[in-house]
């Protein structure tokens, strides 16, 4: 909550203020991510994955979702050149697909974000993605902890129970109605939105619980003192953006 507190102070007080945090972050979570992946002996292809996941931002602000997908595209082939330039070895292949992997989870997802932002609605588009984020941590939380007794997956998140997600839906549904009425929609938008979002912000926490109980982390670093790393605040916000924005786009079309 604290990372979205930061993205509604910076969105509220510029677009450019926002579009620096957003680049921050995919610069700081690649870097955690390659950290994380270098303990199991994977590369994360750092110098052209930071180039490419730059230039994804960037072009969702100013030439669109086709822009993203080529740079997307662009990018995956020039971390290929990059190792392959290196000598083909063992390690080849794996390392451009965990480095496309994570081009795909960060830059990718967070570029939907700005997306979001390019709405006719902009900056209260983007209040609605962060609201539905928080909503989710919230509801977990607080039914997780009074009622949370049936684990959603033990081996890979113990605590995440099924109790939680009832908690993060409902609220999740609440959040989505008011705000779709906020923003001019039919109401009755606002129950799938939550839905999706909701399925979208677990599979976000549990993808990553998977890559630090696979690579043998508790947190992906030290860089939030007391939070963890910056993925562990991210992983959800980052998925439920592309929820948000394919919602919006069918529900109040632009």
């Amino acid at each position: 909550m604290g990372l979205a507190a930061l993205a509604l102070v910076t969105l509220l007080l510029s677009d450019t203020a926002f579009m620096v945090v957003i680049v921050v972050a995919v610069v700081l979570a690649l870097w955690e991510l390659a950290g994380a992946f270098a303990r199991q002996n994977r590369e994360l292809i750092l110098a052209p994955a930071w180039v490419g996941g730059i230039g994804m931002v960037v072009s969702a602000r100013f030439l669109g979702l086709e822009a993203v997908l080529g740079a997307l595209t662009l990018t995956v082939v020039a971390v290929a050149v990059w190792k392959l330039l290196d000598g083909p070895t063992i390690q080849t292949i794996p390392d451009i697909t965990v480095t496309t992997f994570s081009l795909i989870y960060v830059p990718l997802l967070a570029s939907f974000v700005v997306l979001i932002l390019n709405s006719p609605h902009g900056v209260a588009a983007v209040i609605t993605w962060i609201a539905l984020s928080v909503a989710n941590d919230l509801g977990g939380w607080a039914f997780g902890i009074m009622w949370g007794k049936h684990p959603m997956a033990p081996k890979i998140s113990p605590k995440k129970s099924w109790e939680g997600f009832a908690g993060s839906l409902l609220l999740s549904v609440a959040v989505g109605i008011g705000t779709m009425i906020w923003l001019g929609g039919s109401w009755w938008w606002g129950i799938p939105m939550a839905i999706l979002t909701t399925i979208a912000a677990t599979t976000g926490d549990l993808v990553e619980s998977l890559i630090k109980r696979d690579v043998g982390l508790k947190d992906m670093s030290n860089l939030l003192p007391g939070h963890g790393g910056l993925m562990d605040r991210l992983d959800s916000l980052l998925m439920v953006a592309p929820v948000v924005y394919f919602i919006l786009k069918v529900a109040i079309p632009w």
